[in-house]
């Protein structure tokens, strides 16, 4: 999501809005307490739900996404559920904002029901009592379709979800090249370094912490320490810096071949993208596993430009659905939540937004896999089979700001 960067913004602005809860937030749960999901069947929450409206918020800056939503989804809930979804274009640090000082001014009817979220900004809310849950074990498509002891399902960016979000898409950093320009496709963080030596001043990667620069720094990081490495990290700046120092001096090594010498970068993924399509450089990258196909098919790249991925993998996360604490339209968002997690929704998802999906294909009927195994995921993209096997663990959020930190004292410029 920027999807997934979507979702990282402003923690440090709600994290100072939320030291106290207090006597509010207690209101806000007696209002979560008048849906007893162990009393309430999902027959039940449909009825419920009936002729209501959900407000879907949620980051509105990748349109394909908008029209889906719009053309898609709100239909068939309209169609199936007699639910109208209200999308509500907002970015998520204005979304969070807006939550919790609903939820610190006591309003037991939130204006929010359903929110696009992961990562930091699902630690920040879940850690502050802004979200309703757990939810996801009424949900008969979760229970279904959804391997529910996967760490995909079960932690996002290393932090225990416990049924406080349902997951809504896939995501995994590629790198992205025109072979006709660059035949080479480095495999490893070496290669890269000799790549870039090759091709001096024309390549270059964003500046974290915009999402898709800060997860390449973090896979930099993963080529000279181990993962597990982070798993129990306490996030202290010195332990850290110590432990990432191999790549910290492996990024200041490539900054003289860089664009601009290393001295600057991108400050997003935006910027980069304008770049390589302008021929300025040779090099890109995507938090997004299939934006290559649809940006062939719009005409924004050349037919042959194409995706690939380092030995050892690229990082790999999953974005979620959580419904506001003090949601009015609790069952409505439950209803909603589970028709995201239908193979339909997820196989059309993945066919017309190239967004992988989250269902376990293990538990699908030959007549579900169909679904799938129809979609052509387009050119340039590499097999989701591949994707998957080379999928690394994203780490810690408590860990990704002090990383952030750190590249922006001790590689930019030096």
């Amino acid at each position: 999501m920027k999807r997934n960067s979507i979702i990282r913004k402003g923690t440090a602005l709600l994290l100072s809005l939320l030291i106290c809860l207090g006597a509010s937030g207690c209101q806000a749960k007696e209002e979560q307490a008048e849906l007893d999901l162990s009393q309430t069947s999902f027959e039940d929450l449909v009825e419920q739900a009936k002729g209501s409206t959900v407000s879907f918020y949620g980051w509105g800056g990748d349109e394909l996404i908008n029209n889906w939503i719009d053309t898609v989804f709100a239909p068939q809930m309209k169609e199936k559920y007699d639910i109208t979804i209200d999308r509500v274009p907002m970015d998520i640090d204005q979304i969070l904002n807006k939550l919790s000082s609903e939820v610190q001014a006591g309003k037991r009817d939130g204006s929010i029901d359903m929110i696009w979220i992961n990562g930091e900004n699902f630690f920040s809310a879940k850690e502050n009592n802004l979200l309703y849950g757990p939810f996801t074990q009424a949900l008969p498509n979760f229970k279904n379709y959804v391997d529910e002891t996967s760490s995909d399902t079960c932690y996002d960016f290393a932090y225990p979800i416990e049924g406080y979000e349902a997951p809504y898409g896939k995501a995994q950093l590629v790198l992205i090249n025109d072979k006709e320009k660059t035949p080479e496709t480095p495999s490893n963080a070496q290669e890269l370094l000799e790549f870039v030596k090759k091709y001096p001043g024309q390549v270059t990667y964003p500046a974290p912490p915009d999402f898709t620069g800060s997860a390449f720094v973090r896979n930099i990081i993963y080529e000279f320490v181990d993962p597990e490495v982070f798993v129990d990290m306490e996030a202290d700046k010195e332990n850290v810096k110590a432990a990432i120092e191999p790549a910290l001096a492996y990024l200041r090594e490539l900054n003289p071949y860089l664009w601009k010498q290393g001295k600057s970068f991108p400050a997003t993924v935006a910027q980069q993208e304008t770049m390589y399509m302008d021929g300025e450089l040779l090099l890109h990258m995507r938090y997004e596993s299939y934006w290559i196909a649809t940006a062939i098919e719009k005409g924004m790249c050349s037919q042959t430009s194409r995706s690939f991925l380092f030995d050892n993998g690229t990082i790999g996360n999953t974005n979620f659905v959580a419904i506001a604490q003090n949601a009015s339209n609790k069952a409505g968002a439950l209803v909603a939540i589970n028709e995201l997690l239908s193979p339909e929704i997820q196989a059309s998802r993945y066919d017309q937004l190239k967004i992988l999906p989250v269902l376990d294909n293990d538990k699908l009927s030959d007549e579900e896999k169909s679904l799938f195994d129809a979609v052509d995921p387009g050119p340039g993209t590499i097999p989701q089979e591949e994707l998957l096997e080379k999928r690394l663990p994203e780490m810690p959020v408590k860990l990704v700001p002090i990383i952030e930190e750190l590249w922006q004292e001790e590689v930019v410029g030096k």
